[in-house]
């Protein structure tokens, strides 16, 4: 293993041509096998501004979150399975959806503090020797989204590293997942339907019915996880549910009245589901052989620790 200093620790990169043990069903399992792990950075950020202490630089610039950031990702790179990886960032945490609907989420609320963080985030990650795309269009999940279709064919494994169910329409079988580092749990295909009770595919639908707070996306009044999750087993998309109560034909508490509910706001239900379906087209200029991690920018971790007073 070869080792080299960045924030007062060693950190080795590991050869990856030979096989390690694999874990228990739920947990990555890492092999010889050649996996691109994406980022959500703009998550990566705000768990580390909440998840660890305030740091100053030597300035008196606020720099806990690139700390902890630094930190997180630090120990993915030391992973074993890690052969490529990329990091999406949300710039101005606004896209093309804030053009097209008024109630989407934006930058409100987060405190200034962090925000000044992005941009030594973004170098930071780079000194690391990850990729990093920086979104102002589309958002990060977008290119996460757009990284796991391009690349799914090119690696073995495509790892989505974000808890977010948005994700959830992307994963395919046991090839494109997505895993909480938090939680420490990988959702494969059958985790989505185990999770949720519906196929990867009906996401979009299924957040367009019950809602997405965290989006700004209110839901179609009466619509509840279970409700949703029963009839997007049965019909997947939501054009597909039938709009006269009779012809359902799978069981409903409450029933007539989601009909209803549907037959009223199906274009709201139709419009949400746009908001909530992710792009697969964000420009992306990278091959995947420019997305293997080789290790740190030794001169740039160098200047980046002293810049901090890491």
């Amino acid at each position: 293993m070869q080792t080299i200093a960045w924030l007062g620790v060693r950190v080795g990169f590991r050869s990856l041509s030979s096989p390690v043990g694999r874990t228990r069903w739920g947990r990555l399992t890492y092999d010889a096998l050649m996996r691109l792990h994406v980022l959500d950075a703009t998550y990566e950020l705000f768990r580390a501004y909440f998840g660890y202490p305030r740091r100053s630089d030597p300035s008196g610039r606020e720099v806990g979150a690139v700390w902890g950031l630094a930190d997180s990702t630090r120990r993915l790179l030391r992973e074993p399975g890690v052969t490529h990886v990329a990091a999406a960032f949300d710039t101005s945490i606004r896209s093309f959806r804030n053009d097209v609907y008024d109630g989407y989420k934006t930058g409100e609320g987060v405190e200034q503090e962090l925000f000044d963080q992005f941009p030594l985030a973004e170098r930071t990650l780079e000194a690391l020797g990850v990729v990093v795309w920086r979104m102002e269009e589309f958002e990060a999940d977008d290119a996460l989204a757009s990284a796991a279709f391009r690349f799914g064919d090119d690696v073995d494994q495509v790892v989505l590293l974000s808890p977010d169910k948005d994700l959830a329409q992307c994963v395919v079988g046991d090839r494109v997942v997505m895993y909480d580092r938090r939680r420490r749990m990988m959702i494969d295909e059958d985790g989505v339907r185990d999770k949720w009770g519906i196929s990867p595919v009906s996401m979009p639908d299924y957040l367009a019915l019950v809602g997405d707070t965290a989006d700004g996306i209110p839901g179609i009044r009466a619509w509840g996880a279970k409700s949703a999750s029963t009839l997007l087993a049965r019909y997947r998309r939501i054009e597909r549910i039938p709009l006269d109560h009779d012809l359902w034909d799978v069981p409903v508490r409450g029933g007539l009245r989601l009909c209803e509910s549907l037959a009223a706001n199906m274009d709201d239900a139709l419009f949400y589901r746009t908001l909530t379906t992710l792009r697969r087209d964000v420009p992306i200029a990278e091959t995947i052989d420019d997305l293997e991690w080789v290790g740190e920018d030794e001169q740039a971790v160098r200047a980046l620790a002293a810049e901090l007073g890491f």
